[in-house]
Order: structure tokens, then sequence, then C-alpha cells
């Protein structure tokens, strides 16, 4: 079948916003290439249980493709049009499974040596959206926070070597009550401006105690869930002829239930699920987990407010044994779970920058328990380093 050929009819498999979608824009979805139709309905199909970013972001993609002519369209996709597509992949039911889709999709572009012409195309086309598409103005700035080294004693290393050049490094800040302090501010941020998934707090351990206001997920709330997903990898795996892909394509296809997710929120079950299922490690490392989720949170849900605190991993061993699940604690590796961190927050802080609004967003990491803290926003010095003595509340202020 061709995108010129659906009907509403195609679409009574999607879940109900995604179907009423689908199908009031049907118009601009019939005039697409096969070689790129699938991806957009792959966005589509997940609608239901999107982030209201995704959601705003979808909506006024399919609003400005449904706004330009006929002679524009083919203009605009004429390189998509251009990609020959296998007799597998044109007669396979795209509509209803685009992911699969374009997981297939992707080899083919590699073994035919198209995977450059198609990149080019999506380059070309994602620039167009960056042209046409307004963001929503954001109604404060961005903030992220990194929490690193829990239960570390002493470090002597040096902290926060890849983000000192963007702010200023503080050396003795009082690190009393600062974990309460910091989640009090992102706290007093949720309440203030009430958004969904706009405020959020990852733990990679056991969490603290945080304010209703925010988004909060954890490694270890979701233990059960690990144990579940590890013993139905094994069951899988013993299976004769299962492969890489095959795992990846059962992984991807399990729902909450199949794991023992429960709960009202089925945005949040499905990120989660998807955290666990989608990445690597995130079911064995509590900081890959933690930088993880960071990194999806603010790639999907765009947070106006991110606090993400970092936990001590277990020691890393054959992958085999990793994926055991044991009665006993695992060894845990606390200086390598602080140079995990360390990084994670310099990533953490590098994709928040990709965000709407990176000139004028914050950022503060803080080594947990100690006095080091280093902060980056409009108005502090790049590349300082200060002896100031303050708590973690007043860097904030300075921030913010």
């Amino acid at each position: 079948m061709l995108p010129g050929d659906l009907k509403p009819e195609h679409f009574r498999l999607y879940p109900p916003v995604a179907r009423k979608l689908a199908v009031e824009n049907i118009r601009a979805i019939r005039r697409l290439p096969p070689s790129f139709l699938p991806s957009l309905l792959r966005e589509i199909i997940e609608y239901d249980y999107k982030f209201p970013a995704e959601r705003t972001a979808i909506s006024k993609e399919l609003a400005n493709l449904g706004t330009v002519s006929d002679a524009e369209v083919e203009d605009l996709f004429r390189e998509f049009s251009k990609i020959k597509l296998s007799s597998q992949l044109e007669s396979f039911d795209w509509v209803n499974s685009p992911g699969q889709f374009v997981e297939q999709l992707s080899e083919h572009l590699w073994t035919t040596h198209q995977l450059d012409q198609f990149r080019i195309a999506a380059t070309d086309y994602g620039e167009h959206l960056t042209r046409v598409v307004e963001p929503e103005p954001l109604p404060i700035p961005r903030l992220g926070i990194s929490v690193v080294g829990r239960d570390v004693g002493s470090f002597d290393g040096l902290l926060f070597r890849k983000l000192r050049p963007h702010g200023t490094f503080f050396n003795r800040i009082n690190p009393e009550n600062g974990l309460n302090l910091l989640l009090e501010a992102v706290a007093a941020r949720g309440r203030r401006h009430p958004i969904p998934y706009a405020h959020w707090y990852i733990d990679g351990g056991e969490p603290a105690n945080y304010d209703s206001s925010l988004t909060g997920i954890s490694y270890a709330a979701l233990e059960p869930t690990r144990a579940a997903l590890i013993a139905k990898i094994h069951s899988e795996i013993e299976r004769p002829g299962m492969g890489p892909e095959a795992l990846r394509s059962i992984m991807a296809q399990l729902p909450p239930s199949s794991l023992g997710m429960a709960g009202d929120d089925e945005i949040l079950q499905r990120f989660q699920l998807k955290l666990l299922t989608e990445a690597s490690g995130t079911q064995i490392f509590s900081t890959t987990y933690a930088q993880w989720a960071a990194r999806e949170a603010l790639r999907r849900a765009q947070p106006l407010t991110l606090l993400v605190r970092f936990a001590s991993r277990q020691r890393q061993k054959a992958m085999n044994e990793l994926l055991t699940v044991k009665a006993e604690q695992p060894e845990v590796d606390e200086l390598g779970s602080l140079i995990d961190a360390d990084m994670s927050a310099y990533y953490n802080w590098l994709n928040q920058q990709r965000l709407q609004g990176a000139e004028k967003s914050c950022f503060l990491a803080w080594f947990e328990g100690h006095a080091s803290v280093l902060a980056i926003g409009p108005t502090i010095p790049r590349g300082a380093e200060s002896g100031s003595e303050a708590d973690l509340g007043k860097v904030l202020s300075w921030l913010v």
C-alpha cells in the first residue's frame, strides 16, 4: 500500500487520540513519500503516551504539512522520494508497525548505500521545521542541577573539569542540609509554574522526600520492574535462534503491565519502561540509569527544572553475571560512580544547552556532602574560582 491509498479505517488500531490526530490530518499524510511517512507515524502512534512538549511538536509539524501546497510538498520531500525501498519494505505493514519498519529501513539504507542520502534529506527537513515552526516562549529560564558523589567520603581528583570553563567553581560552600535546600528550590519553581512534566527529580538510588509538584522517578523504585525485565531477557535468550535484533524487537513491544508496572500515569510508566528496554546498562547500573533518564527527559519532556542525583553503582563484572538476578546486595564502587557522575553532569549540561532558551539557562553541580559546587549562568563569571562562603540556597539565588 502507498501513502496515497490511506483511508481513515487504516488507523483503527491506533490509540484513541493518535487515531483522531491521524484521521484529521490524513490529507497531509497521504502526500508524504513512503521512505519518510513511517517515521512520522512512529511518533503519531505513540501520541497518547507522549509528553506535552512532544505532542506540541507533532501537532505543529502536521499543521505545517497541511498548509503547504502539493508543489511545495514535492520540493520539500524530493530527496526522500529518491530513496529506493526493497519489495519487503514495500509490503511491510508500516501503518500499524511503523517503529519496526524504521528499524528495517535503517538496515536497508546501510546495505544499499543510501544512508548518507537519507541523512541529508532528514537534515534538510529538520532545518525546514526549525525555520517555520515557532517555539513556545518559556515562562522561566531552565534550571539544571546534578548532585554527584553520594557516599564518597573524600576525593583528591579535580571535579567538574569539563564544566569549569563555563562557570564558577566554589570551594567553600556549606553543605549542611544541601539536598533539602535544592529540593525545596526546585519544588518552589514547580509550585509557581504548575506545568505537567515541567519539573523533574531523578534519583539514581533511594529518593529523598520530594514535593508533589515534581515529576519523580528513581532507580530504587524500579527494582521489581528491573528484576522482572532481567528474568524476561533470560527466558528469551535461552530460546533457540534468538539474536540481539529479535530480542530488541520483543523488548520494544512490552507493555508496562507485563513487568508489573502499575499506576495512573501511563505516560510516565511508558517513559520509564523505555528507559529500561531501549537503553544499554540502565537495568544494572544506577549511574547509567540516572544519566539516560536525564537525557531522555531533556530530549522528550524538555523540562524547565531538572534535578538529577547520582548514587553508587555496582562494580563492573562479566555481563552474564551482571544480568543474573541475585538475592545478595551487589558490591558497590563509590569512586567509580563519582567519576561516572562527574562526566554525566557535563552531559546533562550539554543536553540542556541544546534546548530552547539555552542562552538564559542555569546549571549547578554539587559534590554531595562537600563544599565543592560549580555554577553556570548568564550572570556567573566563566572559568573562575571563588572562596565565597555561602550555602547552596544562596548559590541558587545568584543563579536564578
